[in-house]
């Protein structure tokens, strides 16, 4: 394994956990029954799944993008957080979790 791919594999596996989880978010939160409580989280949740996959990708392929799009990332995953500590679902909490260890991580790639 080469210093770049040892670098970026705890961002890489923190996006990915984040993906999953914010996508699981969305789609649980979408079968709440008070759904219209439930709108920010969702649209906060699509938008982590979209940026984590991206991010994971591009550092996997070791893109020099990758330091234009941490800060973004960390931003998204932090947003996400903060409203799915708002809500009381497993769900939720599971991912406020892993987007805030998703934003250290990328926090740390660019320290």
């Amino acid at each position: 394994m080469d210093n770049l791919h040892v670098k970026y594999k705890a961002c890489v596996d923190a996006c990915l956990r984040a993906y999953a989880a914010s996508s699981y978010c969305a789609a649980s939160c979408l079968k709440e029954e008070h759904l219209h409580h439930m709108r920010n989280c969702i649209q906060l949740n699509m938008e982590c799944s979209s940026i984590t996959k991206a991010m994971a990708d591009l550092l996997s392929m070791q893109s020099p993008f990758v330091f234009s799009l941490l800060p973004l990332c960390a931003e998204i995953c932090e947003s996400c957080a903060m409203e799915c500590e708002q809500h009381d679902h497993d769900h939720c909490r599971e991912c406020a979790t892993l987007c805030r260890h998703c934003a250290e991580e990328c926090r740390i790639l660019l320290s």
